[in-house]
């Protein structure tokens, strides 16, 4: 019987993965799509390659029980009064709430067109069963208080950050007499920047999961490879952009800021699908670690705080994904990358590069971020730079009201759902944790 148990929450963490693809992934290749650099169906294309290979190479194989420690498992185990395997029973319909409340959540999102965290929206739906389950002291307010504060420091950061480099390559570059002869010269800096920015995200945001342990890859080794790719990366780009601009100084304006653009092309394109790649390692766990858990329950009979992913469920993560990318990703990837601001692809380059260095930085010092939140933060910063009316006010209005009310809104759904799942499915559930303890 414990067969339809894990099909079930296997079917929710394809829906809930789907759902990612949908509006998380859509975010990391906005710029690209913005700025003409890719259609649509090269996009997603691209971003499925990445994004699998992200969540199944180097996805966690290890993953939390609860994401972020919101809700400690230790609560459930200590309630009064509990039959044996009640506990454990508890945890797989709350896991299994926690999955749909934030799926649907983020598939409404997706459907209005509007970018929301998704670990935000597994948080708030964990946090609505632990406060049923367990009551209001089993939830994690400190964490839940740097959840809050993500709301602000992540958009602002990357906002920020945005502003400041895209003024360097306005300044630089395109607001110059000859522009085609200033990319020649400040290209290489900007790509040396975006390469070693892109590289160290990669490996501390992805590459982590698989090197973990290995002792030669310190600190100072992770900067001297970075440094090495950045390199390599500089020189190529420099044989590239004097082969493209060779001989343009001399054309209008207007032609050489044309010629200028189709050289970051390719930057925007390899930013988006770093982002997307660390994207695919980090947040598949926010589909599969609830099944993780459910799947380590049903086996072991216990609940821990950490669990093993196996092979087939980050495959299962990873799919849904891709999935949802390429049915439903088109409607966010809209609004990011051509709602809010216009995108080319040299603005396209300064958003990726300001929201892969602020997530990076902010990870490393451990302040709370949403990658989500950053992006869109940094695509409202290049508009700034514009000026006030570079960005839309109105769509960057709906934008934050969504973020604000995604906590307490999975939370809401997750409640109503557990408490469901309490009355018709405790007694079952708790007849296959007992037979698996047999087993």
């Amino acid at each position: 019987m414990d067969i339809i148990i894990i099909a079930t929450i296997a079917l929710l963490g394809l829906y809930m993965a789907w759902n990612i693809g949908a509006n998380d992934v859509a975010n990391s290749m906005a710029d690209a799509v913005g700025s003409r650099a890719l259609s649509v169906k090269q996009a997603v294309i691209a971003a499925g390659i990445c994004e699998f290979s992200g969540a199944v190479l180097v996805g966690s194989h290890v993953t939390d029980t609860v994401r972020k420690g919101i809700v400690d498992p230790a609560a459930l185990a200590s309630l009064p009064n509990l039959l044996q395997g009640e506990a454990a029973a508890l945890f797989i319909i709350g896991m299994s709430a926690a999955l749909l409340a934030a799926a649907l959540w983020l598939n409404l999102a997706t459907w209005t067109g509007m970018p929301v965290s998704t670990t935000h929206s597994i948080v708030g739906a964990v946090a609505g069963f632990g406060i049923v389950a367990a009551g209001i002291g089993a939830v994690n307010w400190g964490k839940m208080g740097q959840i809050v504060a993500s709301w602000f420091i992540s958009p602002v950061a990357g906002g920020i950050t945005a502003f400041i480099i895209f003024k360097i390559i306005s300044k630089l570059i395109l607001g110059q007499e000859q522009p085609a002869r200033a990319a020649v010269k400040v290209t290489p800096y900007i790509v040396f920047f975006l390469f070693m920015v892109v590289t160290l995200a990669t490996i501390y945001k992805g590459l982590t999961h698989v090197i973990k342990g290995v002792e030669w890859l310190t600190d100072m080794n992770t900067f001297l490879i970075a440094l090495g790719i950045s390199a390599l990366a500089t020189f190529v780009s420099k044989v590239f952009v004097k082969r493209k601009l060779s001989g343009k100084e001399s054309l209008p304006l207007a032609q050489q800021l044309e010629s200028v653009e189709e050289v970051y092309v390719p930057f925007v394109i390899i930013s988006s699908c770093a982002v997307a790649f660390a994207h695919g390692a980090n947040d598949v766990a926010n589909s599969v670690g609830p099944l993780a858990a459910v799947a380590n329950i049903l086996k072991t009979g216990t609940v821990g705080m950490k669990v093993p992913v196996p092979l087939w469920i980050l495959m299962l993560g990873g799919g849904g994904i891709v999935l949802g990318l390429a049915t439903f990703g088109y409607k966010v990837m809209d609004t990011v990358g051509t709602k809010i601001t216009e995108i080319t692809p040299s603005r396209g380059v300064a958003a990726d590069i300001a929201a892969t260095a602020t997530v990076l930085v902010c990870t490393r010092l451990k302040l709370p971020i949403s990658t989500t939140h950053v992006l869109v933060g940094a695509i409202m910063g290049i508009g700034l730079a514009r000026g006030l009316t570079g960005i839309d006010s109105r769509i960057a209005k709906k934008i934050f009201k969504s973020w604000l009310i995604t906590v307490p809104a999975a939370a809401i759904v997750c409640i109503v759902l557990f408490l469901l799942g309490r009355a018709f499915l405790l007694d079952f559930v708790r007849q296959l944790v007992l037979a698996a303890r047999i087993a």
